[in-house]
């Protein structure tokens, strides 16, 4: 694999075995696949693609902002077809409601540096109008092969591999959206270096409400102690005694209050 933060380039998967259950391993990699196949015009294409992924005939897979491509071929590796798939980019505010999000949150950050993707990750970017998972009509396939369909069976077989590649860096997936995991992670550092320098603004401290006190513990009834206090020079012992005897009653009268 080489690396660059704008365009991470991988090579080509080995012929695999062909499984029984789900196609990708993880669920934001079969969530890529569904979307996939819900706006698939036809059957058979997705069918031929699934084959060509597990038989090994996508070559180098890269992954830029808006862009998964590869070389796919029909089984003769010399002549292959150009395939693309296209993604809309997150917007600059868009990318601001989501920082703000996973800034909020040191378990997202640290699921995302643990190579997973939280499913309330998901939905609280749902929730601040920002898709991170593909949806119906995000899929905009390209392929130089004389087909029409959508996609055509080379771009399917891309479509499927890119998904072994989310299962293992769900970066990739932001980085389809337009921005880099560098890039990312040093943005959410500046975020939480600043706020930690700046504190919480005194009007935000006092919009949070204030927990309700614990509930007293219960006053034991008990009978005053007589006070015996020592006679000595200055010391008016029965004067002391009266004063510890009210102080102690008034305790009990705050206590049950």
């Amino acid at each position: 694999m080489t690396y660059d933060e704008r365009a991470r380039s991988f090579p080509a998967f080995a012929a695999r075995k062909r499984g029984r259950g789900r196609f990708a391993a993880s669920w934001w990699g079969n969530a890529w696949i569904e979307a996939l196949e819900s706006e698939s015009m036809d059957l058979q294409q997705l069918t031929t693609g699934r084959k060509y992924a597990y038989a090994g005939h996508v070559g180098l897979i890269t992954v830029s902002p808006g862009r998964v491509a590869a070389a796919v071929h029909d089984g003769d590796p010399f002549t292959a077809y150009h395939a693309e798939m296209r993604f809309a980019e997150l917007s600059a505010p868009e990318w601001e409601r989501f920082l703000d999000r996973v800034a909020g949150r040191a378990s997202h950050v640290a699921a995302l540096l643990d190579r997973d993707v939280p499913q309330d990750l998901v939905e609280s970017a749902d929730g601040a109008g920002v898709r991170l998972l593909p949806g119906f009509g995000d899929f905009e396939p390209e392929c130089d092969c004389p087909g029409w369909e959508h996609p055509c069976k080379h771009a399917a077989a891309l479509a499927y591999q890119a998904s072994w590649l989310l299962d293992a860096d769900p970066f990739l997936l932001l980085l389809i959206r337009g921005r880099g995991e560098r890039e990312l992670l040093d943005e959410l550092e500046r975020r939480n270096t600043t706020a930690a320098r700046e504190g919480v603004p005194a009007a935000e401290a006092y919009r949070v409400p204030v927990p309700p006190l614990p509930v007293a513990p219960p006053v034991v009834a008990a009978s005053a102690a007589e006070l015996r206090v020592p006679s000595g020079p200055g010391i008016d012992a029965d004067e002391l005694a009266a004063l510890a005897a009210a102080a102690a009653e008034r305790a009990r009268a705050l206590l049950s209050a």
